[in-house]
């Protein structure tokens, strides 16, 4: 019984606290004209519960803390650089290693490596910036998800796979020549924090062995993906996370990382690859005038150690837990109060559908991010769109594109919040949708010309 009990609260305690501040509604509501309708444009401080994203706003543990004060800061051959590549080889069995300051930072040094301009990079589904980078390396990004993903209502444990059918096609109709790689990324993001399945995984390695091309995976939540894996795959429920990890990613040739996910810290990303060391050789020679050394990669030798002890810790089956089922919670009160969300939610954030919430508003003027601005002028809470507004204008026509699926992120941070604010989260989305009918769309009034809803400034449409 008092194993059923741990499951129900944090598998940690608090040590340091930061207060919170909340703004007026009168303030929230100058605040948010003045960041020109874009939460990305807010000052922390003015934010009460900050849901922006899950990218390096993790609560760092005692143990990672400890290790911070090891750092060994010389500038070849950094003892905490040989840590971290040890742990990645016993993680993830990769045997070549390089650290970047952050996850673009490992595609903006690899991208460039793979693609000739005008091939064809097809993944499951890609995020903004990785669309972006392999745009930059003259390559043209294709997402084939499989069509669950778009069936927002209806349950499938495994929406982040890929079309294995359409895979097939598309490559065949394109020819292998014209493919740089094949990209994975576990959870899938876009399509609501969604995992892939090992099966899944399993046959787009065929796909790529049978037309000799790479499989590379974005590897942000990796042991959220392979949590999943545990949970909802026949034959693996048995296993350790780490087991399942490591059979994941021996399908692969290698992966990209944003530390700032799975591995717990603050800033970091890695660049790893299996056994290629020709490939190993370009990468570290564009690493180098673009990030640094190669064995610092553009970060200190205490965070080096922070994402070697991080990437340990985020085995653990109790933390991946309790981190999973808060997601979830935030889910189900959203669910039992009609809200249309992404079903079953993902791992690191809960997916609103923006189009089922605010049907009168046209795509056009970003029904997703209107109701971001919304929850900040309800409760303070900032939220990030992943629909309209940040897939962009397609690149030759420049019309908008109008993708499938367009979202509300509401992206969780690890270790920080309580179900207590998750609470608050939950009755401020139903206080605006209770409202829904008299919210107006948002138009533009400052378009930047790449990645443009980290920096846009919008106005309502009267």
């Amino acid at each position: 019984m008092l194993d059923d009990l741990t499951k129900m609260a944090e598998p940690y305690k608090i040590k340091m606290v930061e207060p919170l501040k909340i703004r007026t509604k009168e303030e929230r509501i100058r605040l948010i004209k003045e960041a020109g309708y874009n939460p990305f444009l807010l000052n922390a401080e003015d934010v009460y519960i900050d849901l922006l994203t899950d990218s390096g706003t993790s609560a760092m543990s005692d143990n990672q803390w400890a290790g911070m004060m090891l750092g060994d800061e010389s500038y070849a051959g950094s003892k905490n650089y040989i840590h971290l590549v040890e742990v990645v080889k016993d993680i993830f069995g990769y045997n070549y290693v390089v650290p970047t300051h952050q996850g673009r930072g490992a595609e903006k040094v690899l991208f460039p490596v793979l693609v000739k301009k005008g091939q064809y990079v097809v993944g499951n589904m890609h995020f903004d910036t990785t669309k972006a980078h392999i745009e930059l390396s003259e390559g043209i990004a294709v997402n084939l998800v499989t069509r669950e993903a778009e069936d927002v209502g209806n349950y499938h444990p495994f929406k982040g796979n890929f079309d294995i059918e359409a895979l097939k096609s598309f490559i065949e109709e394109k020819g292998p020549e014209n493919i740089a790689f094949i990209l994975a990324t576990v959870t899938c993001n876009s399509a609501g924090g969604q995992p892939v399945s090992m099966e899944n995984i399993k046959e787009v390695r065929k796909m790529a062995d049978k037309y000799g091309l790479y499989l590379f995976f974005d590897a942000a939540r990796f042991a959220e993906n392979a949590y999943f894996v545990k949970q909802r795959e026949k034959g693996y429920e048995n296993k350790s996370i780490k087991e399942i990890v490591r059979e994941m990613f021996s399908y692969g040739d290698g992966f990209t990382m944003s530390a700032k996910k799975d591995a717990l810290v603050n800033i970091g990303g890695l660049i790893a690859i299996k056994d290629d060391v020709e490939l190993f050789t370009k990468v570290k020679t564009m690493l180098i005038p673009m990030e640094g050394f190669v064995t610092y990669g553009g970060l200190a030798g205490r965070d080096m150690e922070a994402m070697a002890r991080g990437l340990e810790e985020v085995l653990s089956e109790d933390y991946l837990s309790w981190r999973i089922n808060q997601v979830k919670y935030l889910g189900d009160k959203l669910r039992e109060a009609g809200i249309p969300i992404q079903y079953p939610t993902g791992g690191h954030a809960v997916f609103i559908d923006g189009k089922k919430f605010l049907p009168h508003v046209p795509q056009e003027q970003f029904p997703s991010h209107t109701i971001c601005v919304e929850l900040y002028i309800e409760a303070g809470i900032r939220a990030v769109e992943v629909g309209t507004l940040l897939a962009g204008r397609d690149p030759v026509t420049k019309k908008e594109i109008l993708p499938a699926l367009d979202f509300v992120r509401l992206t969780i941070p690890r270790r920080v919040y309580t179900n207590s604010h998750m609470d608050v989260v939950a009755e401020a989305v139903k206080r605006v949708y209770a409202r829904r009918d008299s919210i107006k769309g948002l138009r533009f009034t400052y378009e930047p010309p790449i990645l443009r809803h980290f920096t846009a400034r919008l106005e309502p449409v009267e």
